[in-house]
């Protein structure tokens, strides 16, 4: 399926109990995936009250060429944590202070070859003060308390192949997910 950047907004959202937890969508030859992992590593939306949880998206290429991918798809939304609460959104903030130390200077590019995965992985709750790759360094989250949440980012995505540059814009992944 191949979506131009002139497209409306697509929205990808996981709901809560979906069969499937895992956001899946190939677009251009890439496959991004996106979950929650429960504290087994298992991809959930239905987490118990002091259950950690861990962010996962990833994106694999699958074109015949290697890519080069821009890591400003990082954006001050992305993992950010949103409660429901009596019909108002309560920003929790994000799991992580200061992200891609290793591209001090601003964004930087890497390289993915055919069939390679690249991607960010982050705990909602950290011993605190340790560093997470990518990411700079992490503070201490509490637990979330039982309720309703979700998680969501706009991803707008930039590689190049042999020096032309694509951009995949416009597109929204969201996760309903529930601490019981």
């Amino acid at each position: 399926m191949l979506f131009s950047s002139c497209q409306k907004d697509e929205i990808y959202e996981l709901e809560i109990n979906d069969e499937n937890p895992v956001i899946e969508k190939t677009i251009n030859g890439i496959d991004f995936k996106f979950c929650l992992l429960n504290e087994k590593g298992e991809p959930a939306t239905i987490f118990e009250e002091e259950e950690n949880f861990t962010f996962q998206f990833t994106f694999q290429n699958n074109l015949e060429d290697s890519i080069t991918v821009n890591t400003s798809f990082v954006t001050n939304n992305f993992f950010e944590v949103t409660q429901r609460n009596n019909g108002q959104n309560i920003d929790l903030g994000k799991p992580y202070t200061g992200i891609w130390c290793e591209y001090v200077g601003g964004p930087k590019n890497f390289v993915l070859t055919t069939n390679a995965i690249g991607g960010v992985q982050c705990p909602w709750v950290t011993s605190g003060g340790e560093n997470i790759h990518p990411f700079c360094a992490s503070e201490s989250r509490e637990a979330l308390n039982s309720g309703t949440y979700f998680t969501q980012f706009d991803l707008n995505f930039q590689y190049t192949i042999n020096g032309k540059e694509f951009k995949i814009n416009n597109k929204n992944f969201k996760i309903n997910f529930e601490v019981n």
